[in-house]
């Protein structure tokens, strides 16, 4: 975890939220700096101008430990949705929706999807996805179509939305990249923003260096994010890691999630990145989840719920 605050204040409060985290913890995130709660001091739903629902690596078609049920868990994960006292404006599902990108995995995702019923769904490729075809098979049946690049922004309730692909074209040791077009693109879709506007970024690979010896990073997101340091609250989500990192850098606030799948080991803790061994069937729930966000009216904050399907 990397929060930036060097007072020793920060680093108790800090402390406090890793001891809440088994329970469920709120972040809050106010002029980019993250504030911590436990869920039963949570804010009021009436506070919330809108939710949405983040999901992340399915991985449908992969049967092997510690989870050889991906599609059970993904069914778990959306019925967590479902349950939400307040439906979520949309599910943002940032990649890895399939194992080897075939055409079955494809159509069970979207099979599965459909049988939730969750309402309107968002999808960014993880690299799982693009197999042995650049992704062809995932943007004709999940992408959004306006660019050809694939990537892509909307607007909802006065946030700004933003899907980057960062799973094409690799760089060395399996850092993302996002490339010269997609840069060009992002200039000219955030400059008639306001910088009051919250910006919400998501994409699959991290979109900061959590640990390049991995591949866990994104080789030219820094010109990326000098665009985005003008505006005063903006969020950075992502998936590939399969577990919870955070980091507040200014105004920018990046978050990583679990995955619906299986866990993978922490930053540089064995030889490389993979499934986590040595999970039981009865702790494999306490690594898997979803993440809830709310956009508060008040100051603008994200409010932030990371939810274990233990």
């Amino acid at each position: 975890m990397d929060i930036n605050d060097s007072r020793a204040d920060g680093r108790r409060q800090f402390l406090k939220c890793m001891a809440w985290a088994g329970g469920g913890t709120l972040w809050l995130m106010k002029s980019g700096v993250l504030h911590a709660q436990p869920l039963n001091q949570s804010t009021t739903g009436s506070d919330a101008a809108f939710s949405f629902v983040q999901i992340s690596d399915s991985h449908i078609g992969f049967h092997k430990a510690p989870n050889p049920d991906v599609v059970g868990t993904l069914r778990r994960s959306l019925a967590m949705i479902q349950a939400h006292a307040t439906r979520p404006a949309f599910v943002l599902h940032t990649g890895d929706l399939t194992h080897l990108s075939k055409p079955e995995e494809f159509d069970t995702l979207a099979g599965v999807m459909q049988d939730a019923r969750v309402g309107r769904s968002f999808y960014v490729p993880g690299e799982h996805d693009v197999i042995g075809d650049n992704g062809a098979e995932f943007f004709r049946r999940f992408g959004e179509k306006q660019n050809a690049g694939g990537w892509y922004s909307f607007d909802q309730g006065g946030a700004h939305f933003v899907g980057l692909i960062n799973v094409l074209n690799l760089k060395a040791g399996g850092l993302g990249s996002l490339g010269a077009e997609q840069l060009a693109w992002l200039k000219k879709d955030l400059a008639g923003l306001s910088a009051e506007t919250p910006v919400v970024v998501f994409a699959h690979m991290p979109l900061w260096p959590l640990y390049p010896q991995w591949g866990w990073g994104t080789d030219d997101s820094g010109e990326a994010l000098g665009y985005l340091k003008r505006f005063g609250s903006v969020t950075v989500l992502n998936g590939h890691i399969h577990q919870i990192q955070q980091k507040v850098e200014g105004s920018m606030t990046f978050y990583t999630a679990r995955s619906t799948a299986y866990p993978q080991p922490a930053p540089g803790d064995g030889p490389g990145p993979g499934p986590l061994q040595g999970v039981t069937p009865e702790a494999l729930h306490r690594y898997l989840g979803i993440r809830d966000v709310r956009h508060v009216r008040t100051g603008g904050a994200l409010a932030v719920t990371d939810e274990v399907m233990a």
